[in-house]
């Protein structure tokens, strides 16, 4: 008997039914893929919204308005807004509200959306004297100094200060 190689009859059903796991194992991988790229779509598209940051405390408009000049007092005052974000330096005539509005997109820079300042000026029998509301469009730019003030004595390298000390011993019987 010669030994020849059995070949199974390929009907049709055979063929058909390839084709279908075929498809079917390429359907999965197809949507595989269509997820993969929709999460990556969605992470890239997140990280371009927007971070919104509020900083201090912004009062209540109608809680501005019932503070009344020449009638409230620093403690009405403190019950209506709360305690305020600072005081002005060298007395406690003045009271600032400080509120900003900043948006910030993926690693560009915050870009200032909102600023407002409320400074409440009370009189010296601790009424409130005058109430004063600004804006970023109230600011003025100030240039700031970039000099350095020089420091007395030697620079010292790093070597300098690694070996200052050798040969520096003190005689322990004499100070």
């Amino acid at each position: 008997m010669s030994r020849r190689a059995e070949t199974l009859p390929i009907t049709l059903d055979h063929v058909a039914m390839m084709r279908f796991i075929h498809s079917r194992t390429r359907g999965r991988l197809t949507r595989t893929w269509r997820m993969v790229a929709l999460a990556a779509t969605v992470g890239v598209l997140s990280a371009c919204t927007p971070v919104i940051i509020v900083h201090g405390q912004t009062p209540d408009p109608d809680d501005i308005e019932l503070v009344e000049v020449g009638q409230s007092t620093r403690r009405d005052v403190e019950k209506r807004l709360g305690t305020p974000s600072t005081s002005s330096i060298f007395s406690d005539k003045i009271w600032y509200y400080f509120t900003e509005t900043t948006q910030q997109v993926a690693f560009f820079e915050p870009k200032v959306k909102n600023r407002k300042i409320i400074a409440i000026v009370f009189a010296p029998d601790g009424r409130v004297e005058n109430i004063a509301t600004y804006t970023e469009a109230d600011g003025k730019p100030v240039d700031l100094v970039s000099r350095v003030t020089p420091t007395a004595g030697n620079e010292l390298t790093f070597i300098q200060q690694l070996f200052g000390n050798i040969g520096r011993f003190s005689n322990p019987a004499n100070p």
